[in-house]
């Protein structure tokens, strides 16, 4: 099993790993027996692939063991923004790789030099994402995380843009949805959360994401440190309502 090196990994501040305490909190309320997560978003550039990314970190730091899965083999980010750099400089192979059998799952499933955090890359774009996530290999896949990790956390596709989160929700045992305050609108946000519903997974809550809070010298501080990576996790966000 090869290592990958990340290479623009920040220091979580005081009040960023407040948040995201209290996001782990919440989770792990949600019972033992939800391990496999899938997170999504309405639209891209919500900051989804962030939330995940430090939620895993801060979950190890608490001890657990966690895999993260980029699935978003449409349009992947991690490689490129945490500076991904294999062992001699290889070329990191992904999931889309394995899904498609050019490669093992062994060969896909990278250490990091985060204690306890193993990560799988989307791999290259490919024209049928959709059909092949409903292989078996993925549920092979998830069948194995579960026996070797606490947690798997998958980041994927905006659900807004493609169904790729609703085929993989129904085979995991949660889902979070990440909304950029004021990037979507509430009809765009309950369009999403339905369909996640017609899936048939268990919707954990939302994560409220880039809140601006700069009304007060409280809400100037947290609005450029805590505000602007996460809001509130909360299961009961949604509401009825036809305003945007």
């Amino acid at each position: 099993m090869e290592t990958v090196e990340l290479r623009n990994i920040n220091d979580h501040s005081y009040a960023r790993k407040e948040s995201l305490r209290a996001l782990k909190t919440n989770l792990q309320f949600c019972g033992d027996d939800v391990k496999t997560i899938v997170f999504t978003s309405s639209l891209p550039d919500e900051g989804k692939s962030t939330v995940v990314f430090d939620l895993a970190r801060s979950l190890t730091e608490s001890g657990k063991s966690v895999l993260l899965i980029d699935s978003d083999i449409r349009k992947s980010v991690l490689v490129g923004r945490l500076r991904a750099k294999s062992e001699d400089n290889r070329e990191i192979r992904g999931l889309s790789h394995y899904l498609s059998g050019q490669s093992k799952l062994s060969d896909v499933l990278y250490a990091t030099q985060i204690p306890k955090l193993m990560m799988i890359f989307a791999g290259p774009s490919v024209p049928n994402p959709t059909e092949i996530l409903e292989k078996k290999y993925f549920d092979e896949l998830l069948e194995f995380a579960k026996k070797q990790f606490d947690y798997i956390l998958i980041d994927s596709a905006p659900i807004g843009a493609a169904i790729d989160a609703a085929v993989i929700a129904k085979k995991c045992d949660g889902a979070v949805i990440v909304i950029g305050q004021g990037e979507v609108n509430s009809r765009l946000i309950l369009s999403v959360k339905k369909q996640l519903e017609a899936s048939g997974v268990r919707i954990l809550g939302a994560i409220l994401n880039k809140v601006k809070m700069e009304s007060s010298h409280y809400g100037k501080y947290y609005g450029k440190y805590y505000g602007k990576y996460y809001g509130s996790y909360y299961g009961n966000y949604y509401k009825k309502s036809d305003e945007d």
